[in-house]
């Protein structure tokens, strides 16, 4: 049938079955949205904010595995994108972005809201097009699907320009779609495998090294069946906190900056590393001369560009997680004793009495580590957690008991701001049987607050836990330990009513000081089924431990401050 570019949009969209869209309309990519007007066959949720919108497909992504669309304008919309874009692309979130262009005739011309959309993505989008003419629509979108969900997800953007929106062309929408220059591997070497079980066998301290491809590849019951078989002591990176559970025998628990003494000292002295969907990232390895110098390295990774590029790898496998550990588990089954490591592991017990991850609590002020404990306690596996970054997001790591993957959604590459709130309603809209949890400093929170508007609008109830402490909290750590105390802006005493904002936007605001103000307050909010602040007061110069100042070894971790 011939329709127009919008059109075909509109029908690609639903070929691939896509449920929701996140967008901003404008005047670039405004056909589009006269075709969305009239179609039924997906909800498009109005964000109040480009960068909102991003963040909440990056969250319904997260959550569900699905493949997160947002559409925006040209110009201005689309730079208010990329932090969300950038984002996706640090953390390889699947997601399609559809922005409008200028017209052909204008592109260039520096004519009003023009932006050189698709050279400001190149560097981070996995892959980028513009759309030139209208019958290469279908096919184009076709790709951009196949792209972001396949190999290494990311994101892929495609600019379409307005005049090619309006063309009239035949619409076919490919069934399936082959690119010779793009082939992921996705079956591991069976040779590697085998040296890499036989390493297994040899070694006397190894230790799975967990991260967030195992998430993305859906290969956490595929890890969680090698790691119990094996009883090898395991890590978890920020990225892949909930692929054991925090219940599991085998998981010691986050490594990295602000790991635990006992997983960062574990990896120090292992022997053996089995690195299952992890990239080496700064935080996780500190100095990389002394990141694990003892042992052998396994790396598992669908990424080829990604093994060998920090650490060397001795046994690397290219391939996808699940694919790969489920080729593991019948030649872990024959040649590897569980009980061989029982040494090891008592070792790593020990490191875990000497300096437990821990905090002191009060009956006079609350604890923000206490209030993370506490919403673990009293939903666990019924909700679902996002944050913002800073301290709360570090704290909600170490303390949450997760208990599944795509539990946990945070963004850990980019480390942005403002990400919690908007990504909380994408979890909710594609999770709505469980409760979505913001947790949330007072500083993030006010970087994308007008999404309370768009979680109320449409029912999406989001309750957000913050953790106030009238400081921008993790940089003024940074500022108290390594800059004299010399606290350069980072004080938040100036701050709104949280409560009456809430209440502004149609929702729900609690003021908490006390423990039982705080259960009275999330426990009103959850069973109201509305949107909700909750506003916490906390402890104000409570510091996130331990800690690895940046460029250090793993085990020079600072395990106490006191404050001189």
């Amino acid at each position: 049938m011939q329709i127009s570019g919008a059109q075909m949009v509109i029908e690609s969209l639903i070929a691939e079955n896509v449920e929701v869209v996140f967008g901003y309309p404008g005047g670039a990519i405004m056909n589009v949205y006269d075709e969305i007007y009239k179609q039924n066959g997906f909800q498009h949720v109005l964000a109040r904010h480009e960068q909102a919108a991003i963040h909440a497909a990056e969250g319904y992504s997260k959550a569900t595995g699905r493949v997160g669309v947002a559409m925006i304008t040209s110009g201005p919309g689309f730079t208010n994108a990329v932090t969300g874009l950038a984002d996706a692309y640090m953390d390889s979130i699947p997601m399609v972005v559809i922005s409008g262009q200028v017209p052909m005739s204008l592109i260039g011309t520096d004519a009003f809201q023009e932006i050189d959309a698709v050279g400001i993505s190149r560097p981070c989008t996995k892959h980028n097009y513009l759309v030139t003419d209208a019958k290469d629509l279908p096919r184009i979108l076709k790709e951009a699907f196949y792209i972001a969900s396949t190999g290494r997800p990311g994101p892929v953007h495609v600019d379409i320009p307005k005049d090619v929106t309006a063309q009239i062309e035949e619409f076919v929408y490919p069934e399936s779609i082959e690119l010779e220059t793009y082939k992921p591997t996705v079956k591991g070497n069976a040779r590697q495998i085998k040296k890499a079980i036989d390493a297994i066998g040899e070694a006397s301290r190894p230790i799975f090294y967990l991260g967030g491809g195992i998430i993305n590849s859906n290969a956490a019951d595929e890890v969680r069946e090698l790691v119990n078989m094996t009883n090898i002591p395991s890590v978890e990176t920020l990225m892949a906190r909930g692929t054991l559970g925090a219940d599991n025998e085998n998981l010691i628990s986050m490594l990295g900056m602000h790991g635990s003494y006992a997983a960062n000292m574990s990896m120090s002295e292992a022997d053996l590393m089995i690195a299952i969907g992890a990239r080496f990232d700064d935080r996780v390895t500190g100095k990389l001369s002394e990141f694990a110098k003892h042992a052998r390295i396994i790396h598992i990774d669908i990424d080829p560009a990604s093994i060998s590029k920090l650490v060397n790898a001795d046994f690397p496998i290219v391939g996808d997680v699940k694919n790969v550990v489920k080729e593991m588990i019948p030649l872990a089954k024959e040649r590897i004793d569980g009980q061989k490591y029982a040494q090891w592991r008592e070792t790593v017990a020990n490191f875990d009495k000497l300096h437990p991850l821990s905090y002191q609590d009060s009956d006079e002020v609350l604890k923000p580590q206490w209030v993370v404990e506490r919403i673990g306690q009293l939903l666990g596996d019924d909700a679902n957690i996002t944050t913002d970054v800073g301290q709360h997001q570090m704290w909600a790591a170490q303390f949450y008991p997760f208990s599944r993957p795509r539990q946990w959604i945070t963004s850990g590459g980019l480390g942005t701001m403002g990400f919690g709130f908007p990504a909380a309603i994408g979890v909710k809209r594609g999770c709505p049987d469980k409760v979505s949890i913001n947790v949330t400093g007072d500083g993030s929170i006010l970087m994308n607050i007008q999404e309370l508007m768009t979680a109320v609008e449409y029912k999406l109830p989001v309750i957000n836990v913050i953790l106030n402490n009238n400081y921008l909290g993790m940089v003024r750590q940074w500022q108290t330990m390594f800059y004299d105390k010399r606290h350069s802006q980072t004080d938040l005493s100036m701050q709104p009513d949280f409560v009456m904002l809430a209440q502004s936007f149609g929702g729900l605001g609690y003021r908490v000081k006390t423990k039982e103000e705080f259960d009275a307050a999330l426990k009103d909010a959850v069973e109201k089924n509305v949107v909700a602040l909750i506003d916490v007061t906390v402890n104000r110069l409570e510091n996130v431990l331990p800690m690895v100042p940046s460029g250090g070894s793993l085990f020079n971790m600072m395990l106490e401050y006191k404050d001189k």
